[in-house]
């Protein structure tokens, strides 16, 4: 069981990767098909968890996740929180969860020494317009450009290089909590695949490149130290399925998300 509450009292680094728009199935047959080696070999068991997200598209769900909010097993019985908000003095909090007495989880972890840093991929961390700018504003600093952005190729490669700067920029120094939202497996990802038309291979595709980029940056933070890792998707995507497409809607295909946590060094 991870203790969270213990993890973050010795300042051990946090690294919170969300693949964006990520299916559950759609990860585990990557998975189960090779397409994804990398995180084959990095997740607890060589497998994911499929959860359910509090969140049917990027906003809702990272607001919950930042606020306590993770990936819920579709089952009655759940397993101690990761993380939450101080609750009301009614309330029973697992040792191992880690409270903070802050509105969200970036200044409760402010409060106990960490730089939290956020390497941003789809738009809703852009910066460029109001509600784009929500999100970044929770960190002490935020990165964004286009290349990190899903209509680039490339983005993942872009955003994992950022990312191990950042690592190196403040290594010895403080604890750090990175937040990378992955932005290869939002749409438009038919790009993988040589095509203008978005579906659940194309996302697959999509995994595929991106399993590269995030294994050389798990190997790259290795070396940096001990990490705790939390990996899920915010949300699921429709291409088609019962007639529905996209997301923000109450489907399973939106509602069920990979998930898994481990201590990595």
């Amino acid at each position: 069981m991870i203790n969270t509450a213990e993890i973050i009292e010795t300042g051990t680094n946090i690294l919170f990767v969300t693949f964006d728009s990520l299916r559950y199935d759609v990860a585990h047959s990557a998975l189960e098909d090779g397409l994804t080696p990398r995180l084959a070999r990095l997740l607890p068991g060589g497998q994911w968890e499929r959860r359910q997200t509090p969140g049917t598209f990027t906003l809702p769900a990272h607001l919950a996740f930042f606020s306590g909010f993770l990936p819920k097993l579709p089952q009655p019985q759940q397993p101690a929180r990761l993380w939450e908000c101080r609750p009301p003095n009614f309330k029973q909090v697992q040792p191992e969860t880690f409270v903070f007495d802050a509105p969200n989880l970036l200044d409760g972890l402010a409060l106990h020494g960490y730089r939290t840093v956020c390497v941003g991929g789809v738009t809703y961390f852009s910066g460029e317009t109001p509600l784009g700018s929500v999100l970044p504003a929770l960190f002490h600093e935020a990165h964004w450009r286009p290349s990190f952005c899903s209509p680039e190729i490339e983005s993942t490669r872009h955003q994992a290089d950022q990312t191990l700067d950042i690592a190196d920029r403040y290594a010895g120094r403080r604890p750090l909590f990175l937040f990378v939202n992955i932005s290869a497996t939002h749409v438009p990802h038919g790009h993988y695949l040589g095509t203008s038309i978005d579906s659940t291979a194309s996302q697959a595709a999509a995994l595929a490149y991106a399993d590269t980029y995030v294994g050389r940056l798990l190997d790259g933070l290795a070396t940096r130290g001990r990490w705790l890792v939390i990996m899920c998707a915010d949300h699921g995507d429709t291409y088609g399925d019962d007639g529905f497409h996209g997301r923000g809607i109450a489907h399973p295909a939106v509602w069920n998300v990979p998930f898994a946590v481990w201590m990595h060094y």
